[in-house]
């Protein structure tokens, strides 16, 4: 927690009239509870100097005297709860702040939780804490500002229980059609548990019902509310309560306070035995509504919800009854009718025999008949096979074969002759063709090829200059020559 710095401006009494007094005493007169100041520096006559514990004990005395009782609006910011219980914090505006302090007997009866940026008024008095030289607000009672306290502690709690999923519908258990035995917790003397009895015995005569009774407000009710509903949950684990009702008459919010408590919700969610939450009026909401499986709106109409109407079961068991025996009624009299009717359909005994030996006397024919068939197709496919085997004998098919043969040998060799003259001319024409076509002839007339001395193939006269040798190719050999000169003539 951030500390607030405080100073302070005395200006020095000069007039000589020093106040009496321990805390006005000036160093080094007796009674004084500080020794003398030492100091070298020069003191003005009549001037009077005061110890730190002095002017601290000063100050807290001028300040508690002159505002007793204090009443401040603002913000709280930097709180803090420390492990002993006390509370600290900042109560700040726009333009200034000033510490406070809240000690443990005080903090507990506050009803909501403290928490940073709430706007709130503290009542109690200024106090100077003297070993740091701060001055603070010592609180008594602290209330936010425009909602009451014990609204903002219920909108709290249900913010933070609502986050954690304890309203969550999912974790709602569904409520048993017809209890066994209900328990109920709730004031034995208040006119709630007569009212859900009588409804019970209205609804449901001589439906069981254990009553836990408890404390529905005051100090200690939200504990003993949460133990019975555990206690129940305990005696459930035998099979002898599958249903709670918790709940009270209406009243005050006060009243009801013990149904906003923690504990109780905590409670309510812990159990396994599904519960009805029925408290005060059905305008009064608490957060055992939100967490229980159902909320009634009254303690009556919780125990209505908790138990159907027996007669109305009676009627509705009668309806079915009657229904059931007309059912069996129709489907006796519908099974005696198709009974009937088979009967009718039915022959003696000795007519489905004979009906019997006649059908199979069919059958037998009609088997007989399809064997012929299959048997004399089968021997026509046999015959025909055998024909077309009887042409692939190899007695029969190698003479044809050596026929074919030797004719074909008698064929082969003109054949093979023709073709050869018919190749030999085709060749000698175009040996004649490509001797007409090779520069070798060309040559033989009377041309030759001229290369430099790098092997190039001379085309034109730019390629060579006098003085230059070449390599001249005639169709017998080469002749090397060397130009004398060049003369270049018309393309």
């Amino acid at each position: 927690m951030a500390d607030i710095p405080f100073t302070v401006d005395v200006e020095p009494e000069t007039s000589g009239h020093a106040k009496t007094g321990e805390d006005t005493a000036p160093a080094g007169v007796p009674g004084s509870d500080a020794p003398a100041s030492r100091s070298s520096a020069p003191q003005a006559q009549g001037e009077q100097v005061w110890t730190v514990s002095q002017l601290s004990r000063r100050i807290r005395q001028t300040i508690e005297e002159a505002l007793p009782a204090v009443a401040v609006d603002g913000e709280v910011s930097n709180f803090k709860a420390a492990a002993s219980g006390h509370l600290y914090f900042n109560l700040k505006d726009r333009d200034a702040q000033i510490r406070c302090v809240m000690f443990r007997n005080a903090a507990q009866s506050l009803r909501f939780e403290v928490e940073d940026g709430l706007q709130v008024i503290v009542r109690g008095k200024i106090a100077v804490y003297e070993p740091r030289g701060e001055y603070q607000i010592q609180v008594a009672l602290l209330e936010p500002k425009g909602a009451g306290s014990l609204s903002l502690a219920f909108e709290q709690l249900k913010r933070r229980l609502e986050a954690e999923g304890l309203f969550a519908e999912a974790a709602k258990k569904p409520l048993p059609f017809l209890p066994r035995r209900i328990g109920i917790v709730t004031s034995p003397q208040g006119a709630a548990v007569r009212d859900m009895l009588q409804v019970l015995e209205r609804r449901f005569p001589s439906m069981p019902v254990l009553i836990h009774p408890t404390a529905v407000q005051g100090e200690n009710a939200a504990r003993e509310i949460a133990e019975a509903i555990a206690a129940l949950n305990r005696i459930a684990h035998d099979g002898e309560i599958d249903l709670i009702i918790v709940g009270r008459g209406g009243g005050s919010v006060e009243d009801l306070w013990a149904f906003n408590e923690e504990v109780v919700a905590r409670a309510i969610f812990a159990s396994h035995v599904p519960i009805i939450s029925a408290v005060g009026h059905e305008v009064d909401f608490t957060i055992a509504d939100f967490v229980a499986d159902l909320r009634a709106p009254t303690p009556s109409a919780a125990a209505e919800l908790a138990v159907p109407n027996r007669a109305d079961l009676r009627a509705t068991v009668d309806d079915l009854r009657q229904r059931l025996f007309r059912r069996i009624e129709d489907d006796a009299a519908w099974r005696v009718e198709q009974w009937r009717s088979l009967r009718a359909r039915l022959d003696s005994p000795e007519g489905m025999i004979r009906q019997s030996v006649q059908r199979v006397d069919d059958l037998g024919e009609r088997l007989r008949q399809s064997l012929e068939h299959h048997r004399d197709t089968a021997q026509h496919r046999h015959s025909g096979a055998r024909e077309l085997l009887l042409g692939y004998r190899p007695d029969r098919l190698v003479p044809l074969h050596r026929r074919e043969a030797r004719r074909l040998e008698r064929r082969l060799g003109p054949a093979l002759r023709r073709h050869v003259v018919h190749r030999r001319d085709r060749f000698a024409s175009i040996m004649e063709l490509l001797d007409s076509l090779s520069p070798l002839t060309v040559m033989r007339r009377g041309y030759s090829v001229a290369h430099n001395e790098q092997g190039s193939l001379i085309r034109s006269v730019d390629q060579v200059a006098p003085g230059d040798a070449l390599d001249l190719k005639l169709h017998d050999g080469r002749i090397g020559a060397k130009i004398d000169r060049v003369e270049k003539g018309r393309p």
